[in-house]
């Protein structure tokens, strides 16, 4: 039972991988892609068709309009027909494949610089912008897209796959774009477009040319082997050339990426502060120069004092070096980049609004107490003078007493502070407390015996 495993595991994977069944013969895809190479008549027309749709759909920042650009467009066949020209040593498909693309690519970006030359929206949006800096992902897409295109062309059952491909590999938005370029004449638009543009063809034919070899594709009887290596050197050397900056660029990405990460972190657990809250963050690269922007909103802090404490901790975020942009205020220095933001900011000022009212309800409250203690005695000195003439001087305070040796809190006192002209009976003086009490609202009155206040001392 044992020894029959690994042949069963074997027979497992090659009966759910195997592919001989289910290909058509070699002349049918062949024909197939010598059809798709082609651009005349209605095959041009519909490309600028698609072109325009995509340049709308860019220009509108719409996804489902791109998308449907991309269905439409015929861009495919002449990509996949130079993978199978390099793959069947076929120098007249390779060159006829070749003159169409560079053609068809063309009249795209013709087309959509005319479209962007007269649209009224010249303003780039996420869509358009997002195709201007290519990266390894991008190269790895268009080799596995490339690679499922061919597999569905010689497959029986294609079922959804070239569309696909042509959503994946998205061919007609980076045209587009580089039409845009040059129409608002913003040539980093232009080039970082068409790299992506070039990525794409060169990874789709690329693969397409190792799928012809892997399925078994034979070349033509009669063929230049010198020709062919040369060719073949060719399309490793442009693959391998075509890649490089893309690494260059995803490195960069990631780079930019993790300090975008790493400044996020840094001021949301550095920037907590008791009556002040950070409104928006901000980290950008410019021109070398490591950038975090911080807008704050509440009671000002000094900045001298706040970039000193926050710069000597950025190095425990692996952020030495990056220069640290504070801004404070007013609502008016913070600007909200969406809808988002401004609920944040409208949030933020409605509770430190509640804070400060509430702050202010507490030191008025502070100041009436202040004020009824010292028109307590004021209030009461003329029925004192009838009903208690010994009474000469009063005072009513509420004094706080720490407990110096058991340390355990402190107590509130009523006490009230009283000079007699003559001394007062202890039964004279309980009702001279119970009518304080009584007349002042307070509770737990303790009357104490205070010498003359003379009127230097009041002064």
């Amino acid at each position: 039972m044992r020894s029959n495993l690994p042949s069963r595991i074997t027979d497992f994977f090659i009966n759910y991988f195997t592919l001989s069944n289910q290909l058509i013969p070699q002349a049918d895809a062949e024909q197939q892609i010598r059809e798709d190479v082609s651009f005349r008549g209605t095959n041009i027309v519909i490309l600028v068709m698609a072109i325009l749709i995509a340049s709308l759909g860019l220009n509108t920042n719409s996804t489902a309009v791109i998308i449907g650009a991309m269905l439409i467009s015929p861009l495919m066949g002449p990509i996949i027909g130079i993978g199978l020209g390099v793959g069947i040593h076929d120098f007249e498909l390779i060159k006829r494949a070749l003159r169409n693309l560079v053609m068809a690519a063309g009249f795209s970006v013709a087309a959509s610089t005319v479209y962007f030359l007269i649209s009224p929206v010249s303003e780039g949006h996420s869509e358009l912008l997002a195709r201007t800096s290519p990266t390894i992902y991008d190269v790895l897409i268009g080799f596995v897209g490339g690679a499922a295109g061919i597999l569905a062309i010689g497959s029986r059952s294609k079922g959804n796959v070239i569309p696909g491909v042509a959503i994946a590999t998205a061919l007609m938005p980076p045209l587009c774009t580089a039409g845009y370029g040059l129409a608002t004449w913003q040539l980093n638009y232009f080039f970082g477009a068409f790299y992506l543009f070039l990525i794409n063809s060169i990874y789709i034919a690329f693969a397409t040319f190792i799928g012809v070899k892997l399925l078994g594709y034979k070349g033509k009887s009669l063929v230049d082997n010198q020709r062919a290596r040369r060719v073949r050197r060719v399309v490793y050397v442009l693959a391998v050339l075509t890649m490089l900056p893309s690494i260059w660029l995803t490195m960069n990405m990631m780079r930019d990426n993790k300090f975008m990460m790493r400044a996020g972190n840094f001021v949301s657990r550095e920037c907590r502060f008791p009556d002040t809250q950070v409104v928006s963050e901000k980290a950008s690269i410019e021109n070398g120069q490591r950038i975090i922007t911080i807008t704050l909103i509440g009671r000002t802090l000094p900045v001298d004092s706040l970039e000193l404490a926050l710069s000597s901790r950025l190095k425990l975020y692996d952020l030495e070096g990056t220069k640290l942009n504070i801004v404070q205020g007013s609502l008016a220095a913070a600007v909200p980049e969406n809808e988002s933001q401004m609920h944040d900011v409208f949030r933020v000022a409605q509770a430190t609004i509640v804070a400060q009212q509430q702050r202010i309800d507490s030191l008025q409250q502070i100041i009436d107490d202040v004020h009824e203690e010292r028109a307590a005695g004021e209030l009461v000195a003329p029925e004192v003078k009838v009903l208690f003439p010994q009474v000469r001087d009063l005072a009513v305070s509420r004094s706080v007493f720490a407990r110096i040796e058991e340390q355990s809190g402190a107590d509130t006192v009523n006490m009230a502070l009283v000079h007699f002209s003559t001394p007062m009976s202890a039964e004279i003086k309980e009702k001279f407390k119970a009518y304080l009490e009584a007349r002042l609202g307070m509770t737990d009155l303790r009357i104490v015996s205070v010498p003359e206040i003379s009127s230097n001392q009041s002064k």
